[in-house]
């Protein structure tokens, strides 16, 4: 069942293409449900869309989605302009599949693998080259990332499916610029030898 987190929508015309963070300010500024709304209107189904992608299971997607929603008009007080509301609720949503994941599998198994600590002195080199994921096939990739970590996946779609630079992604996983390029190296590394082993036939 879909929750309701809609307060009373207050009647006024409010332009089309107000813009995110101005449509926060309004709320919190008024109170009047309509600034949400619209803000609920545009962001759910790309919500919805990033938990599909990380808890691939439509009931637990639909609920995180409405989670998370929650959890935004509970902390939108806290959202600050000078990033973009987007970047805000991006990490709301990979930060609470992630530890959705975390809970999973500490339910179905005990001792969950703990993350290894990366350090700040790594190289800035990339060894496996970003053109050997994008050509890889459509349907390929989609079995490849079904067999990753979740957090490995999560990373390389941020980076290569929305597009988003080092700092954003820096940003909406709370880790260092070296650790995020170091995850991204080790996720593609293993991306390549899933790929590599599965469809080794198909390159001869």
């Amino acid at each position: 069942m879909m929750i309701n987190l809609l307060s009373p929508i207050v009647s006024g015309a409010i332009p089309a293409d107000i813009a995110d963070e101005e449509l926060v300010s309004e709320y919190l500024l008024t109170q009047n449900g309509r600034y949400f709304e619209i803000l609920y209107q545009r962001y759910s189904g790309k919500v919805y869309a990033k938990c599909l992608t990380i808890l691939n299971d439509n009931f637990l997607a639909m609920d995180a989605m409405q989670d998370i929603f929650m959890k935004v008009m509970l902390s939108i007080s806290t959202f600050k302009s000078k990033a973009k509301f987007s970047t805000w609720l991006y990490s709301i949503t990979y930060n609470f599949c992630i530890d959705e994941t975390r809970r999973r599998k500490k339910r179905m198994m005990a001792g969950e693998e703990e993350i290894e600590k990366l350090t700040d002195t790594l190289e800035d080199e990339d060894l496996i080259e970003d053109e050997r994921l994008i050509s890889v096939k459509v349907d390929h990739m989609k079995e490849i990332l079904g067999e990753m970590k979740e957090i490995d996946k999560s990373m390389l779609l941020m980076k290569y499916q929305d597009d988003l630079s080092i700092k954003e992604i820096v940003d909406i996983t709370n880790k260092t610029e070296s650790a995020v390029k170091m995850q991204l190296k080790r996720a593609k590394e293993k991306f390549v030898k899933i790929h590599e082993e599965k469809y080794a036939n198909e390159q001869q």
